[in-house]
This record gives structure tokens, C-alpha cells and sequence, in this order.
């Protein structure tokens, strides 16, 4: 892996564990196993840089693996069900180490750092367009599909700020069974009551 690349991935890493004030940039190096010098020549905006660059590509990684948990299943409530399930067991198989640096940075810094929050805002986004396009390959509606993978990120990001913190992963498989429910609601046709 090139040192710019190995540099990306420790900042990843470092803002999952720890978020970004109290990353610094001689950890990212240590990590990357790089000379101090190599951050400034491939990212000359320092560590907002490398933070950008490393929100973007984990950004990118993170939305296809959610696609990847949904997409094999025919149903849509049984593929969020199960992917709310591989979350809440690979949380816990990691140690409680927070699954997604974009939401701990967007969390963090999102007034502190308008560069970080507008990158985290394009990840948000990118992951809200791609939702949409599977679930409408699913029949939901436009509106139908946005709503529910709005649901989607959100419910599994608060679950990981509560599954950390209460070091169970309850709260992961809860909003799955929650979101799963909202999602049977979309995808149910309405029955008509006879009067």
C-alpha cells in the first residue's frame, strides 16, 4: 500500500476509536508507519486534509457494505433485520469500537470544523442516494425509499452510540426490529375495510 493510502487508513481507524481532537497527526504517522514528513507533501492541508480524504474513502467502504448486507435478501424487512444483526454482533466482536468514523467526526466537530461536517454531509448524502436506488429496485416509492433509509442510518447510528456505551449490542438488534417494522409498513399493501 502506497503512504498516502497507509496514512488514510490509520486516520480512519484513529477517528472510529477516537474521533478527531484527539487524533494527532504523530499518531496517524506512527500508525501509517510513515515519516512525519510524507502527511504534509500528500495532504498539504494537514490533518483536516487526511481527516477528509479518510472520511470519504471509509465513507464510500461503509455505504457499500450496507448495500452488501441488503441487497441478497428478497425480503426487504428480513434483509434489515439481518443486517441490523451482523451489526450488533461485529460491535461486539470488535469491543465496543464505534463501527462508523463519519458519524463519530459528524457528531463531534459539526459546528467546530465546517470542512469535516460538509464531508460527512456527502457521505450522509451518497449513502441516502444509494438506499433509495435499492429500495426502489424493491418497489418502494421515491418518497417511501428515502424515508426508510433515512430510518435506516439513523436508527444504526444511534444504536452504535448506545451499544458502545452500554456495551451490549440490544440496542442494535432494537432499532433493527424497529426500523424492520417501519419497513413492513412500506411494503404491505393496504387492506380496504369493507363498510
Amino acid at each position: 500500500m502506497q503512504t498516502d493510502q497507509r496514512i488514510v487508513v490509520a486516520m480512519a481507524e484513529l477517528l472510529r476509536r477516537q474521533g478527531y481532537a484527539a487524533t494527532g497527526i504523530k499518531q496517524v504517522v506512527a500508525a501509517a508507519e510513515a515519516p512525519i514528513g510524507s502527511v504534509y507533501h500528500h495532504f498539504p492541508g494537514g490533518k483536516r486534509a487526511v481527516a477528509e480524504a479518510a472520511l470519504r474513502q471509509s465513507g464510500a467502504a461503509y455505504g457499500e457494505l450496507v448495500t452488501a448486507l441488503l441487497a441478497p435478501h428478497d425480503d426487504l424487512v428480513d434483509g434489515i433485520e439481518s443486517a441490523f444483526a451482523e451489526a450488533a454482533a461485529t460491535i461486539e466482536q470488535t469491543g465496543w469500537v464505534n463501527m462508523c468514523p463519519v458519524s463519530t467526526v459528524a457528531g463531534e466537530v459539526a459546528d467546530a470544523e465546517p470542512a469535516l461536517r460538509e464531508v460527512s454531509a456527502e457521505v450522509f448524502d451518497e449513502w441516502i442516494t444509494q438506499g433509495v436506488g435499492l429500495f426502489r429496485e424493491r418497489g418502494l416509492s421515491d418518497d417511501d425509499a428515502r424515508s426508510l433509509i433515512i430510518a435506516v442510518i439513523t436508527a444504526l447510528e444511534g444504536a452504535f452510540v448506545m451499544a458502545r456505551t452500554l456495551r451490549s449490542g440490544e440496542p442494535v438488534l432494537a432499532a433493527g426490529r424497529s426500523v424492520a417494522a417501519y419497513a413492513r409498513t412500506l411494503t404491505t399493501p393496504a387492506t380496504v375495510s369493507a363498510g
